[in-house]
Order: structure tokens, then sequence, then C-alpha cells
């Protein structure tokens, strides 16, 4: 639920880029959408990356627990997949931002 308002924000701009909307707006309204999608962003990749930091918590817990289950045993053995969606998501978060300012300012 978390990720609907910065999902919502993101289509927002990606419409109005594509209908060309920014070529015409002033630096103002240029600045504000890259602005407003800054911090939107910005709030939605913490609130991810508190998810995964509660992840891997509870992979290293659940490694310690003297008789798994089998649901146990599988969320447990997955750290470096928690890790590398850490890394994915700040590397993709980076990578959205920098195609967000392209199409507003660009």
């Amino acid at each position: 639920m978390a990720q609907i308002a910065p999902s919502l924000v993101l289509i927002a701009i990606v419409v109005l880029a594509a209908q060309g909307t920014f070529g015409s707006a002033s630096d103002a309204a240029k600045y504000l959408a890259v602005a407003v999608a800054a911090t939107t962003g910005f709030l939605a990749l913490i609130s991810q990356y508190a998810a995964t930091r509660e992840a891997q918590a509870l992979v290293q817990d659940l490694a310690k627990v003297a008789k798994p289950s089998a649901l146990a045993k599988k969320v447990a053995s997955s750290q470096q997949l928690v890790s590398l969606s850490a890394v994915a998501m700040v590397g993709f978060g980076l990578g959205i931002f920098a195609l967000v300012i392209w199409s507003i300012l660009g």
C-alpha cells in the first residue's frame, strides 16, 4: 500500500512527459515536478529499504531456529536474495530518478 502514491506520481509524470507538457511549462513548474518526484521517490525508497532491513533480520533469526520447518529453512536461505534486492532497489531508484529528471528538464 505504501507504494501506491509514489506509483501514481510516477505515472502522472510519465503521462505528462509523453504528452510534451513539460516542453512548454515554466521552469518553476518543471522544478516543482522534479521536487515532487524526488520527494515521493525518496520516501518510497526509505520504506522499501526498511522492509528489506526487516527481512534481513528475519532471515538471520530464522537461521538460528533449532528445529526449523521447511518454510523457515527456505526463508533462512534467502539472505543473498534479500541483499541483492536492497542493492537493486537503490540502483533502479537512482536510474528511474535520472530518467524522470531527463523527461522533465530534457
